[in-house]
């Protein structure tokens, strides 16, 4: 009887101990891919992005990442060769790459690949169109659908039918294909210069509809640093939202990610205080007052004499996509990104995203680790918080954290001081007058290696800022 009670009891035990390790969360994996400018096509179970130069990678856990092709060289599986495959538009543009494609599968049933040849700094730019029967190509090429940087004594006319001003039409590059939630089919692109365009295609063949020119002027224009649209519709809002990144993309560059929305695909978008995107052109202390900014330069080194290469931070993040699951309801963000103190080296990363009461997107504030937004009880969002601020600066200045601590009767003091509220997975944090709405979860810790309680919100103003719970 005793050994059979013993072995009951170890039973139990057992049982029990199963039940409490299912509750721990896993300890995520990651393997990160090289791809710069990288746009998110879905395809079964698994995530492809295609960037620049012919970078390509694949995941079906968005963490750990198989790099599929690494660049432009004869013989690569996507164009095995870029100057005869492709050689309308990089002839043109007089190019010896490729940037920015994407990919989108059509009602054909194939993939459709909208790529753009240019050089860099240049206006002289063609968006094309090539196809292929498998995600992973060879893809062949189909149509030029938009040229620029036309001269007008030996070219001719631009796309609407006047001389290319550099100013005012746009750079045809950065293309996004997108169908609205009625089934028409857009393209989104554009880069300095005259700004950001959008065309609107044929939802069946992919190519524009007749007598567009350009197409319609969205946000930018008179060489306004802004480039990398993206749009992507949440059927939580009914509002369209047009991500951009906003000054250069090296790490001095100052690059980050913002975005406005829209209850049209093609426009007006609007930022946080009403202001059109329209009116964002001129220089980058101008524009730097639109748009929601997610992310821009930061670290978690507290220490202001050095720059820890093992603490946690970006380095001009940007050119991203955007991608909403209908079967999780998960929102994720993807961009290239360089890091502190590591120059021009750049890396794949995957953030998840967040609606706040109002509407607007915030960024999860560490890689996607298979988190869910689940409530967080009061007494663990209690404690003390290593504090980044994005501000609306374009700026190569890397953000440090400062330290403020959420008390349990409501209050914020430290670096900052206000009020804090939660309710549900939304919290509300005040810091020194201004408002910040957002929603507070719990995220894996890159660097540390550890869960910990984060948030995310963003002010009327379009100001981002991130709490990350110290130990």
């Amino acid at each position: 009887m005793k050994k059979r009670g013993f072995i009951f009891s170890l039973l139990l035990m057992t049982v029990s101990c199963v039940f409490l390790y299912s509750e721990v969360p896993s300890i995520p994996s990651f393997r990160w891919a090289v791809v710069h400018d990288p746009s998110v096509v879905k395809v079964g179970d698994t995530f492809y992005v295609f960037g620049s130069h012919l970078q390509v990678a694949k995941s079906k856990d968005l963490m750990y990442w198989e790099q599929v092709n690494t660049g432009v060289y004869r013989g690569n599986p996507i164009v095995p060769n870029i100057f005869e495959d492709l050689k309308e538009a990089v002839s043109w543009a007089r190019a010896d790459s490729i940037w920015a494609p994407h990919v989108i599968q059509l009602p054909d049933g194939k993939f459709h690949m909208y790529y753009c040849a240019s050089t860099f700094g240049s206006s002289r730019s063609a968006i094309g169109v090539a196809v292929s029967d498998n995600i992973e190509g060879p893809y062949k090429h189909r149509a030029i659908i938009v040229k620029s940087g036309q001269i007008f004594s030996t070219d001719g006319p631009s796309e609407d039918g006047t001389p290319y001003d550099p100013r005012k039409h746009p750079n045809a590059i950065d293309p996004h294909t997108f169908y609205d939630k009625e089934g028409r089919l857009w393209m989104v692109y554009g880069s300095y210069f005259g700004g950001i365009y959008i065309l609107e295609l044929d939802p069946v063949t992919g190519l524009p509809l007749p007598d567009q020119g350009y197409g319609k002027r969205l946000a930018g224009g008179n060489h306004a640093a802004m480039e990398g649209p993206f749009i992507l519709y949440s059927p939580d809002t009914g509002y369209y939202y047009l991500f951009l990144s906003f000054g250069g993309l090296d790490y001095r560059g100052g690059y980050n990610i913002r975005v406005a929305r829209s209850e049209k695909p093609d426009g007006p978008y609007y930022d946080p205080e009403g202001k059109p995107m329209t009116e964002c052109q001129g220089g980058r202390n101008v524009i730097a007052n639109y748009g929601a900014k997610l992310v821009g330069n930061f670290t978690l080194d507290e220490d202001e004499s050095r720059l820890s290469l093992s603490a946690f931070g970006y380095v001009s993040p940007g050119h991203n996509s955007a991608y909403y699951d209908p079967k999780t309801g998960k929102y994720f963000i993807f961009f290239h990104t360089r890091f502190p103190g590591r120059g021009e080296s750049y890396q794949l990363r995957v953030h998840q995203l967040f609606l706040n009461e109002d509407g607007w997107f915030v960024m999860a504030p560490f890689p996607y680790a298979g988190e869910e937004n689940k409530e967080v009880q009061v007494e663990e969002v209690v404690g003390e918080y290593l504090l980044i601020n994005h501000g609306k600066e374009i700026t190569s200045e890397i953000k440090r954290p400062k330290r403020i601590f959420l008390s349990k009767d409501g209050s914020v003091t430290g670096a900052h001081t206000g009020k804090w509220e939660k309710k549900g997975r939304y919290v509300t944090v005040e810091l020194d007058g201004q408002v910040y709405k957002g929603v507070v979860l719990k995220q894996w810790h890159y660097s540390e290696s550890r869960w910990v309680v984060v948030f995310s919100a963003l002010s009327q103003k379009g100001v981002s800022v991130w709490g990350i719970k110290a130990e």
